[in-house]
């Protein structure tokens, strides 16, 4: 039965079923005549040269095709490019190559591939290549990195510095000077591996005769893939074909082309027949990007009353061994323009720099240099409550930015669309009776129970765009989106988007704007998306952009198609447009309801055209370009209660309660799944996560064994909330939602362990706070002070 009311009702993911039941298309379920299959032999050292390759017995295998070295690709393929290059950064851009030509820098770097009948063969077939390697020193971590001393990666880059960008307003050097109190601290955010449920992978056709390349891909931006896929091979855009059906996930991870894909490629054209590259998940673990991994050094200005007047911040970025894709807009522009949060600090100053180290190129995971900033602000909003003996929640109100301030231009020089932060904290704070459970901690401290309550206020920014702040900000392309609504004769709507999405339920959401708009039943409305030859343009799914802006574009289209009908409708029924009065997919005339035509009766007589207006084209199609006129803002406030075992270090979320504006919203039950799924990642950074590499550069949590995901059994029921702030700068007044939870959640953990140990003296732990790392932290407190905090039974 059709729902009336599409927008803002809980509609199921009409994506879900061929998701659960195995009929979904992903990039390794494509089978095409002859397919070949490619491996590809990745370094097991950090840093070296290669002295020997010799690839004669693999050659020689039984059913090996070719195998490739970074010399023979040399001149054939491109170096991989770099399409975010801040301005004023002093960036390098040392070639980063899809095959290693005589060093290798990172362990996982690629040194040689194999194409052969099968994959098997082609596995085994890596054994079979002879490699000299002459070990060159390591260095992974980046303030070790920028040493005097450092083993260097890169001729080009002196001090293994790839940029240092700047970034501030107000006079910072007066605000400090003048502070009565300042607070300190030493943030390190560390290394993660997003851990797709699918890893990356490409399937390559080419066509000789036509000279056409079509590439099946796991891709979150399958134009973009297209445009440096002609940039590597020299293949013509308008030769290239990229797909991306059903993607299993891509945190961020997804956004770059990756050497395997153009390798991949190569591999295709020279044999003259499909080839497939899927990675395996070690291979995942080390040569797909990695996320955050940053040393921040941070102090906060205030006054006596906890008004904070200034805010410094000095970060070194480690972006691995090569610049990818986007690495270098992540730690810049996406997280400076947001430190200052949503508070009114008039002054603050941002220095980053970005290092080489020998270890996996690092570029977007979800949320991408904003959880790093809403940490950085939320932990040291916990840190000068602690030094005022104020309450942490009357420090934050003191110092929000208030609602009809909006919209707020901050002094990071972006524009707060809207804002109502004092709602959202009200709501978690009456959500979780804050009251009761300050009482029940000071209650529990006496028996030596430690309960912690940590709050995240949190603002980001998204829905990426403007096209022209793109290009201001050194994004190497645009970033409007386009959108087709085609209604065919029998009523049915094509719904085609230049987004890609791949979980976020887009499918779903976008077909309910198209219904609500032309009054077609849910059913009837397909949106297609994911695929260069039946799309124009398009710039991708990440930062929280595609409803925002893809969704604005197809709402316009979708008007355009409305007024188009209208007009027609006007005509059949003999009645001046003005008259027409148009209700839930029916055209009627003003004060005849009786005289009706449905959307259906006008898209029959659109196409084919048997009694037209005069001027009016046959077809009931329209397109919209829509560029915004700004990002958009969501905010909102979270609230983690814990317990925490002194005895063993073991961390017990009790409650996660979190209050999220997105503006408008379409559909709360894909909202509420975009929240669980941010809070889990958020909450596996703080308690599980991380991402370690030894002196010699080795991954030593290169597998699942490893590496904690957390599963359902270690993440809390999460209490979500909403309220509906909506913002003035898109058509549907909505915000994003896809990166919330996980901006939010981290520190809202963080800042709940770190109460409950304030009996301790501790006021700071490092990321994951694991068991082991809690109970040390705790035993090396009591060391240093001498005594211990009561504890049960004693």
């Amino acid at each position: 039965m059709a729902v009336t009311r599409l927008f803002g009702s809980s509609v199921k993911r009409r994506e879900d079923p061929r998701l659960i039941t195995g009929r979904a298309m992903y990039t390794d379920d494509v089978k095409l005549p002859g397919m070949a299959y490619m491996a590809i032999l990745r370094s097991p050292y950090a840093h070296a040269r290669i002295t020997r390759l010799d690839t004669s017995r693999a050659s020689k295998q039984p059913g090996v095709l070719a195998v490739y070295t970074g010399k023979d690709i040399d001149g054939k393929l491109n170096p991989m490019p770099c399409a975010w290059l801040p301005k004023d950064s002093d960036l390098k851009v040392p070639p980063y190559r899809a095959l290693a030509l005589d060093t290798v820098r990172f362990t996982g770097d690629g040194v040689a591939a194999v194409v052969a009948t099968s994959a098997y063969i082609a596995h085994d077939a890596l054994d079979l290549i002879d490699v000299d390697y002459e070990q060159l020193p390591v260095v992974t971590e980046q303030t070790a990195a920028v040493a005097a001393g450092a083993p260097q990666l890169h001729e080009d880059a002196p001090g293994n510095q790839a940029m240092h960008w700047r970034l501030g307003g107000g006079d910072v050097d007066s605000a400090f000077r003048d502070a009565e109190v300042v607070v300190r601290q030493r943030i390190v955010q560390q290394r993660l591996v997003p851990n797709a449920m699918e890893t990356r992978g490409t399937v390559a056709q080419w066509d000789p005769g036509m000279g056409e390349l079509t590439m099946y891909n796991t891709s979150q931006n399958p134009h973009i893939a297209r445009f440096i896929s002609s940039v590597v091979t020299g293949i013509p855009e308008n030769k290239i074909r990229v797909i991306a059906r059903d993607v299993g996930g891509g945190f961020g991870s997804k956004i770059p082309v990756y050497p395997g894909d153009m390798l991949t490629a190569f591999a295709a054209r020279e044999l003259d027949r499909p080839v497939k590259w899927v990675e395996t998940r070690r291979e995942n673990f080390v040569a797909t990007i990695h996320g955050r991994d940053h040393v921040q050094e941070v102090e906060l200005a205030a006054r006596k009353d906890g008004t904070v007047t200034g805010l410094r911040v000095k970060a070194w970025a480690n972006l691995g061994a090569y610049l990818s894709m986007a690495a270098p807009g992540v730690p810049t522009w996406l997280f400076g323009t947001m430190v200052t949060g949503c508070y009114t600090i008039p002054n603050f100053a941002v220095d980053v720099f970005g290092v080489f180290t020998n270890t996996t190129p690092v570029d977007a995971y979800r949320g991408a240099g904003r959880p790093e900033a809403a940490f950085l602000i939320e932990r040291m909003m916990d840190l000068l409550a602690v030094e005022l003996k104020m309450d942490p929640v009357d420090l934050r109100r003191k110092n929000f930015i208030s609602k009809d301030a909006f919209p707020y231009t901050a002094a990071s020089t972006l524009q707060y669309d809207s804002g109502d932060y004092d709602m959202t904290l009200d709501k978690a704070l009456e959500a979780v009776d804050y009251k009761a459970l300050r009482r029940e901690q000071e209650e529990g401290r006496k028996q030596g129970r430690y309960l912690g309550i940590g709050l995240s206020t949190y603002v980001e920014v998204c829905g990426l765009g403007p096209s022209a702040a793109a290009g201001a900000m050194g994004f190497q392309g645009g970033l409007w989106e386009p959108a087709t609504v085609r209604v065919l004769a029998t009523g049915k709507a094509l719904v085609y988007t230049g987004t890609n999405p791949h979980g976020q339920g887009e499918e779903t959401t976008f077909a309910q704007i198209v219904g609500e708009e032309l009054g077609l039943p849910i059913e009837d409305i397909e949106v297609i998306h994911g695929d260069t030859a039946q799309i124009s343009m398009g710039w991708g799914t990440y930062g929280s952009r595609t409803t925002a802006v893809g969704g604005s574009a197809i709402i316009l289209a979708a008007r355009k198609v409305r007024d188009k009908a209208s007009k027609l409708a006007a005509h059949l029924l003999e009645a001046a447009p003005e008259d027409i009065v148009f209700d839930q997919g029916r055209f009627s005339v003003k004060g005849s309801p009786a005289r009706a035509k449905t959307i259906q009766d006008i898209a029959l007589m659109a196409n084919v055209a048997w009694d037209m207006p005069e001027g009016m084209a046959p077809g009931l199609e329209e397109s919209h370009f829509y560029d915004p006129v700004n990002f958009t803002f969501p905010f909102g406030a979270h609230i983690c209660v814990v317990d925490v075992d002194a005895d063993t270090g073991e961390v017990h979320i009790r409650r996660y309660v979190a209050v999220d504006d997105c503006g408008l919203v379409i559909n709360p039950m894909i909202v509420d799944g975009q929240v669980h799924g941010g809070v889990a990642q958020g909450i596996g950074q703080a308690l599980y996560e991380g991402a370690i590499y030894d002196e010699g550069g080795q991954l030593i949590t290169g597998s699942m064994m490893d590496y904690t995901v957390p599963n359902s059994t270690q993440i809390p029921t999460i209490e979500t909330i909403r309220t509906e702030t909506p913002s003035p700068v898109n058509p549907l007044g909505l915000k994003g939602v896809g990166e919330t939870g996980t901006i939010a959640s981290t520190e809202a953990v963080v800042n709940a362990v770190a109460d409950a140990l304030a009996p301790f003296g501790i006021h700071h732990l490092e990321m994951p706070m694991t068991p082991e790392r809690v109970w040390r932290t705790i035993e090396d407190a009591k060391r240093q002070s001498g005594t211990t905090p009561a504890t049960p039974g004693r």
